[in-house]
């Protein structure tokens, strides 16, 4: 089929990412004899300085790694809420959720510790090997996205009123940066030459230096800035400042850890994701829920017309329902499991939830009430209470028409400024995109790389958007906001609790055929990963193979679409019953049956959905092979 790139394919290494500059910086790693995951940590650190609108060093990362020869672990990037973020605290503050943006939001930020970690404990290169490139582009400069500029000029009042520190990095001038300019962040190389050269001044050895890096950002200079600038009050989306209750002891406190993934046979295929504490499983359970049919690849494929309305249906309405489960089931609530991947994914429930499926589409939130057999309460009903919801699930949390987007909190979706989810469209005004009351959103990124000895990695990296709060003067970034997917209803599997994980929309895949990692894949896109990402892997799954291998840019170019019946993870939680956004290019026979079937169906741009990297390996012949997405012209793939 035609695409718009070619898949790329050789032997040596490849990488994708979204951004061409992260993964040029791979590359240079690879090309240096370093291994797929010193490439990852240099592309990592790399996309915090060039998409600041997308990521930053105090956000968190999901990575998915499976060394040569080993199996697959997650590596959890992800920090817990601040020993004083209590229900208690933030009602106490007259608050019933809590704010899209500024300091009281901030988990402690859990990025740095993985990348770090990562390195040492799988990588080859010295830290100042791969953060060299990160300090590169933010001493010298780099080329500004059309979509840093626009979301400054929607937050310029926001900077200029109330967050001054912001303003003296994004508005130096006093005007938001334009297109092409060489943007600097000086503040954060030299953050970073400081931290380097502490960690180098604690000894000669590699790991020694990774784990003085660590203790800097845990308990030294970096560690201080941040617990003494979330002290400070900040305007929030609240509208009254609020200072954060992040600590030092609780920046101490964190590591990151390895955990096992959550997995799922279908078609020949396991895919492995992060677990309940992230909307991973949630891939999962939309392949449970297809029907037989969709199980058995090309040729053979005795389902629906790949692409038509049916096709379309089916996964629309599954990916219904376990969105309905994540928003019942899903948290960080170690204490008292009460519902387990295995239960949401048991062949039984799989059959009870398929039935829902009619012919029309629901407008309702439905989730079920997985049970282990002969567990309390028997099938059906575990621990014999019912699904709780929580506010976000009631009739008056659907949206009321018009943005109602928080400054930092929901990301949008495609050219429609009336689209809900983390955008992915071309760079324009919708990449970090103005809501009507003056607000923006934040966004994502992601890096998948493969090398010549079969290590994989695939990273979704979030959080410290440059409009989330406000830049830490002495560091040059700001805190993160993933408070702000929690609940302040006790009792929920999500409810703000010190030391738990927020659930996170953040779901980096990797695929196995045979015990073998043979595909990385992610995508930026907030609570659509994992429905982009589906579509991109059936897409994989169901379709023929192209020069000896997968075709994954057909793939990734193949029309996409999201559906937004359930209520966002982002700050102000808006759902938005039966309607799906489809790129015009699904075409108008299908769109015109997809409205007969009752969707409300949002058409936008041709090229509006998704920013899907993949890297691949067939591990019978070591041919390897990446794609990028050319949606939003700023991810690119590399490799030879």
């Amino acid at each position: 089929m035609v695409t718009t790139r070619p898949t790329l394919q050789g032997t040596f290494g490849m990488a994708a990412s979204s951004h061409w500059l992260a993964t040029a910086a791979a590359m240079a790693v690879l090309e240096d004899g370093g291994n797929a995951f010193d490439a990852a940590v240099a592309a990592g650190f790399t996309l915090q300085v060039v998409e600041p609108h997308m990521n930053g060093p105090a956000g968190e990362v999901p990575i998915i790694l499976a060394p040569a020869g080993g199996r697959p672990r997650v590596l959890c990037g992800q920090g817990g809420a601040p020993a004083g973020a209590t229900i208690g605290h933030f009602t106490s503050l007259g608050l019933d959720e809590v704010p899209g943006t500024g300091p009281l939001a901030a988990a402690v930020p859990g990025a740095f510790d993985a990348w770090l970690l990562l390195l040492r404990d799988h990588g080859t290169k010295r830290l100042s090997e791969v953060l060299r490139y990160a300090i590169g582009y933010a001493a010298h400069g780099f080329p500004a996205l059309p979509a840093i500029g626009a979301t400054v000029a929607a937050v310029r009042e926001q900077f200029e009123r109330y967050w001054p520190s912001s303003a003296a990095l994004y508005l130096p001038d006093g005007r938001p940066p334009a297109a092409g300019a060489l943007l600097r962040n000086v503040r954060l190389a030299d953050t970073w030459r400081r931290l380097l050269a502490e960690a180098e001044a604690a000894g000669a050895g590699r790991e020694q230096q990774i784990e003085a890096a660590r203790r800097v950002w845990r308990q030294g200079f970096v560690a201080d800035a941040l617990a003494g600038f979330a002290a400070r009050p900040a305007m929030d989306t609240s509208g009254v400042p609020h200072a954060g209750v992040l600590t030092g002891d609780d920046l101490a406190a964190f590591e990151a850890t390895y955990e096992e993934p959550v997995g799922y046979e279908w078609g020949g295929w396991t895919v492995c994701k992060p677990g309940m504490w992230s909307q991973g499983p949630v891939f999962l359970q939309q392949l449970a829920l297809l029907p037989d049919e969709f199980g058995r690849p090309a040729p053979e494929y005795g389902g629906p017309e790949y692409g038509g309305p049916e096709y379309l249906h089916a996964l629309i309405e599954g990916g219904k329902l376990a969105m309905a489960d994540r928003e019942a089931w899903y948290g960080d609530n170690t204490e008292h499991i009460e519902v387990t991947v295995a239960d949401l994914l048991d062949p039984a429930y799989s059959v009870e939830r398929r039935a829902l499926i009619g012919e029309f589409a629901s407008a309702e939130l439905r989730p079920g009430r997985p049970g282990r057999p002969g567990g309390p309460g028997g099938p059906g009903s575990p621990g014999g209470r019912p699904p709780r919801l929580g506010r976000r699930g009631s009739v008056d949390a659907t949206r009321t028409g018009d943005w109602a987007m928080a400054l930092g909190g929901v990301e949008q979706t495609g050219t429609d400024p009336g689209a809900r989810g983390h955008h992915v469209g071309p760079a324009t005004a919708a990449d970090g995109a103005t809501a009507a009351d003056g607000t923006t959103s934040g966004d994502t990124c992601h890096v998948d790389v493969v090398d010549r000895w079969g290590n994989m990695v695939s990273a979704t990296p979030s959080g410290g958007w440059l409009q989330s709060s406000p830049v830490v003067p002495d560091l040059g970034f700001p805190l993160g906001t993933r408070l702000q997917m929690t609940h302040l209803q006790p009792g929920l599997p999500n409810s703000l609790t010190p030391g738990r994980r927020p659930r996170t929309t953040l779901s980096p895949s990797l695929a196995l055929r045979d015990g073998e990692p043979v595909l990385a894949f992610g995508t930026p896109g907030g609570d659509a990963q994992d429905q982009w990402t589906l579509h991109f892997f059936l897409a994989v799954a169901l379709r023929p193979a192209v020069r000896g291998g997968l075709d994954l840019q057909g793939a990734v170019d193949a029309p996409n679409w999201h559906q937004e019946g359930f209520p966002s993870s982002f700050h102000p939680h808006a759902m938005d019953p039966a309607r799906v956004v489809v790129e015009s290019r699904i075409g108008d026979a299908v769109i015109a049956e997809l409205r007969r079937r009752r969707h409300r169906v949002r058409v936008t741009g041709p090229w509006s959905e998704g920013r899907v990297c993949a890297v691949a390996r067939d591990p019978g012949t070591g041919l390897l092979s990446a794609a990028a997405d050319p949606r939003g012209m700023q991810g690119y793939a590399a490799g030879r």
